[in-house]
C-alpha cells in the first residue's frame, strides 16, 4: 500500500483527531552539530549546524493542513473532518491550538483536504462529499468582515464518478496566486495507473474522466460556479490547466511566480515527481511515470516479467497491472517533470531490477525517488533566508512503506530551483530526518513550520539563518 493511499485509508476510516494535546513548556533545545543533535529522541533530527528545531505545539494525531494567515502570522490547521484549527508560535514555549471555524460554521462538506489563504486574508476550504460511487468537490470562501468571515461557495464540481476503491485521490491541494485573480486546486485520480475501474460495475470500462487527474483554475472572486464532467466545456471556460496528474496533492508558487507541484507515483517502481505546471500542457499519467512509459500502454505487456512491480503494493496483489489491449492511445505530447540532480532522493530502480542512485551514475533523474510521496512544499519567495536556503524551496515526503528503495523519505528536502531554457532543473539535499508522516509545511520569515500528520501529531518549527 502506498502511502498516501494509507493516508486516504486513515481518512475515509475516520481517523481521531484531537484538536489540541495539552502543551509543555520549554526551551529551545542546543543548536546541532553537522549530522549530530542533541535532542530529545523523538525529535526530528537536523543534519545542519545552521538548522535549530523545537516542537511548536502538540495537536493531535490525523491534521492535513497547515497555512498561515498573511495578515497576522498565525498558523491555521486542518482536520479531514472540516475543521479549521489556529495557533500563534510563542518563542521557546509550546502553545495549545484552538478552534477556528467549524465546519457547520463554514457550512463546507467532508473529507476536508485542502487549506489556503489569498493575499486578501480570503480563507479557501477544499472539500469533498460524496453518495455512493459518486463525488463532488465542493470550495468554500471566507471572507474577512468585521471580526468575523461571511462564507460562501466559490465553486462545485459536477458529481463524478468514483472507483470506491483507495485510489480516489478527490480534491485536495489548493493555493491562490500571487495577485489573488485566481485559485487553482487539483482534483487526483480515480485509477492507480490508468486502469478500468467500474466501482463493481456501475461504470463498465471507466478510467479517468475530464473532472479528475488534473489541475483547475477558476476566477477568486467566482460565486456557485460548477465545472462540468465535460473536457470540451473545461478548456472553453479556461478551467482546466494543467491535465495528467496523478496526485498532485501540493501547489505553491515559487519566487519567479511559476506554479510548482508535487505528484505521487503510482503501485509500481517509478519516479515520484515535481512538476512546474504550465497552461495546456499534460504530465503524462497513466501514460507516463517520472521519465518513463507505462509499460501497460503497449499490447506487448507481460506483468509477470515486470520486474518494478512489488507484492506489497495492493494494485500488485489485486492483479491490477496486466496486458491491457484496450488501453487508450496518448492524447498529445507530454511534459516530463523537473530533473532531479540529487545528491538525495534520486534512487531507482531500473527495468532490470536493480536500484541505483543516479547522482552517484554522474545523470539527473527525472523526478523523486519512488514511493517517498512528496507532500508538503514551500519557497522562499521573498529571499528572507540566509547562505544557500536563500530563495529556496522545501519538501517534506510522506515516507515509504515498500519497494526496493533504501531512501524512504518522511525528511524535509532543500531543493534549489534553477530555469535552463523552457524548463526547471533541481538539486535535492537531505536536511531534516526522523518525522512521522509529516504532511504539510508554512514559512513565515526565517522559520519553517512542519505538521506532522503521524505520531502524536505536532507542528515543528525549523529554524534557518
Amino acid at each position: 500500500m502506498t502511502p498516501f493511499i494509507r493516508l486516504m485509508v486513515a481518512l475515509s476510516l475516520g481517523a481521531t483527531i484531537t484538536a489540541c494535546a495539552t502543551a509543555q513548556s520549554q526551551s529551545r533545545p542546543p543548536a546541532p552539530t553537522a549530522r549530530a543533535t542533541a535532542l530529545p529522541a523523538d525529535y526530528p533530527k537536523p543534519l545542519r549546524g545552521d538548522i535549530h528545531i523545537r516542537k511548536v505545539a502538540e495537536v493531535g494525531p490525523g491534521m492535513v493542513r497547515l497555512v498561515k494567515d498573511p495578515g497576522s502570522n498565525d498558523l491555521y490547521y486542518l482536520s479531514p473532518q472540516g475543521d479549521v484549527f489556529f495557533l500563534s508560535p510563542q518563542p521557546g514555549r509550546e502553545v495549545r491550538g484552538a478552534l477556528a471555524y467549524s465546519r457547520g460554521e463554514i457550512g463546507g462538506a467532508p473529507y476536508a483536504l485542502g487549506l489556503a489563504f489569498g493575499p486578501d486574508r480570503a480563507l479557501y476550504v477544499v472539500g469533498n462529499e460524496s453518495e455512493g460511487a459518486r463525488n463532488r468537490c465542493v470550495i468554500r470562501k471566507g471572507v474577512v468582515v468585521g471580526g468575523g468571515r461571511k462564507w460562501s461557495t466559490l465553486v462545485r464540481t459536477e458529481w463524478y464518478a468514483k472507483s470506491n476503491t483507495q485510489y480516489d485521490h478527490l480534491c485536495n491541494a489548493i493555493v491562490v496566486s500571487p495577485d489573488g485573480q485566481y485559485v487553482y486546486f487539483n482534483s487526483g485520480s480515480r485509477t492507480d495507473h490508468g486502469e478500468v475501474q467500474t466501482a463493481e460495475g456501475a461504470f463498465p470500462g471507466l478510467r479517468e474522466i475530464p473532472l479528475t487527474a488534473s489541475v483547475f483554475r477558476v476566477p477568486a472572486n467566482a460565486a456557485d460556479l460548477v465545472l462540468p464532467n465535460d473536457e470540451a466545456k473545461l478548456k472553453a471556460g479556461g478551467y482546466l490547466f494543467a491535465a495528467g496528474l496523478r496526485n498532485a496533492f501540493d501547489l505553491a508558487f515559487n519566487a519567479a511566480g511559476d506554479l510548482i507541484a508535487v505528484d505521487n507515483g503510482p503501485d509500481a517502481n517509478y519516479s515520484d515527481e515535481l512538476n512546474w505546471l504550465r497552461e495546456g500542457h499534460h504530465y503524462g499519467f497513466p501514460w507516463r511515470f517520472g521519465g518513463e512509459d507505462n509499460p501497460r500502454r503497449f499490447a506487448d505487456y507481460d506483468p509477470a516479467k515486470d520486474k518494478r512491480l512489488s507484492r506489497e503494493f495492493v494494485a500488485v496483489q489485486m492483479n491490477l497491472y496486466r496486458n491491457d489491449p484496450a488501453f487508450p492511445k496518448p492524447p498529445m505530447a507530454f511534459t516530463d517533470p523537473i530533473l532531479n540532480f540529487g545528491p538525495d532522493a534520486d534512487q531507482f530502480q531500473g527495468a532490470d531490477g536493480s536500484v541505483r542512485d543516479a547522482s552517484d551514475l554522474g545523470r539527473p533523474l527525472s523526478g523523486l525517488t519512488m514511493h517517498r510521496s512528496p507532500l508538503g512544499l514551500a519557497f522562499d519567495v521573498d529571499n528572507r533566508l540566509g547562505g544557500d536556503f536563500k530563495g529556496a524551496g522545501f519538501l517534506l515526503s510522506w515516507g515509504a512503506v515498500g519497494g526496493p528503495q533504501t531512501d524512504n523519505g518522511q525528511d524535509l528536502l532543500l531543493i534549489r530551483l534553477t530555469k535552463a531554457g523552457n524548463a526547471y532543473r533541481m538539486s535535492a539535499e537531505q536536511i531534516v530526518v526522523g518525522f512521522h508522516n509529516p504532511i504539510d509545511s508554512a514559512l513565515i520569515g526565517d522559520k519553517l513550520y512542519v505538521l506532522d500528520y503521524g505520531g502524536r501529531g505536532a507542528i515543528w518549527e525549523i529554524d534557518f539563518p
